[in-house]
């Protein structure tokens, strides 16, 4: 049986429904990075929550996550929910998470956040919906919250995606340097510090540990994996902040 949600979190702000695949897959955030990313940032913010499953018909962006806030306003996409939660925090006199940093490590935040984003995700969907263990793996989760013949169409269609946008073009060994470049690079700016930044996390952390939790925590083994798993500095950073924000899952 999938995790139990968590609590409601109550802290700054007023609370706000988050809308995502309703399970805890293999014992990480979420099926989604990027609801895992928007998660993390609620419970690092302190900004109070509660979870629902997702309706796509009234997502705003027609994707996940979206938040319906104390008003009923509803927003998408992980990114733009956040820089709205950021302004929120800031014009109740409230610390906004990225606030504190100078205009160097903001681009540097953006840019990593970014390659994770529009990069490495199309590795994470190549892993789970290209290769057959991995589509074994991820269709036993789908089939928790959607109909079983669906998934298979969903695969269909995710691989004609990833055709047409190129990572469908390459091969698995290509597809796993790739994306083991992209470790190795943020396990090269993280070296020694606790955070990606700092002595503090940021919005740039919450997208990379999303994206380390979907590497390390697929069941499935691999030289991608393995090469994730390479990097004592982020194994370490993972088990960081599962121990502080995220309690609940228990341990890696």
């Amino acid at each position: 049986m999938p995790a139990t949600m968590p609590p409601v979190y109550r802290g700054r702000v007023k609370e706000l429904t988050l809308f995502q695949p309703p399970t805890r897959p293999w014992n990480i955030p979420n099926l989604s990075p990027f609801c895992a990313k928007l998660e993390c940032y609620l419970r690092v913010t302190e900004i109070p929550y509660k979870t629902a499953p997702m309706q796509m018909g009234k997502a705003p962006k027609g994707k996940i996550p979206y938040v319906e806030l104390a008003d009923g306003t509803r927003l998408g996409d992980s990114q733009h929910i956040i820089e709205h939660l950021e302004r929120a925090l800031a014009a109740e006199g409230k610390p906004a998470l990225d606030a504190d940093l100078s205009s160097h490590d903001r681009a540097i935040g953006h840019l990593t956040r970014r390659a994770f984003e529009e990069g490495y995700y199309f590795v994470t969907m190549y892993m789970r919906w290209r290769t057959d263990d991995g589509f074994a793996a991820t269709r036993d989760e789908f089939k928790k919250f959607i109909p079983g013949l669906i998934v298979p169409i969903v695969r269909r269609d995710i691989k004609k995606k990833l055709r047409s946008q190129g990572t469908g073009r390459h091969s698995v060994e290509e597809i796993a340097a790739l994306g083991a470049a992209d470790f190795d690079a943020a396990a090269e700016l993280l070296g020694d510090k606790p955070f990606l930044l700092g002595d503090k996390p940021h919005v740039v952390d919450c997208t990379v540990y999303a994206f380390l939790e979907a590497a390390l925590g697929f069941p499935v083994d691999s030289p991608l994996k393995q090469r994730a798993a390479s990097h004592a500095n982020l194994v370490a950073y993972r088990k960081r902040i599962r121990e502080r924000w995220w309690k609940d899952l228990g341990a890696a």
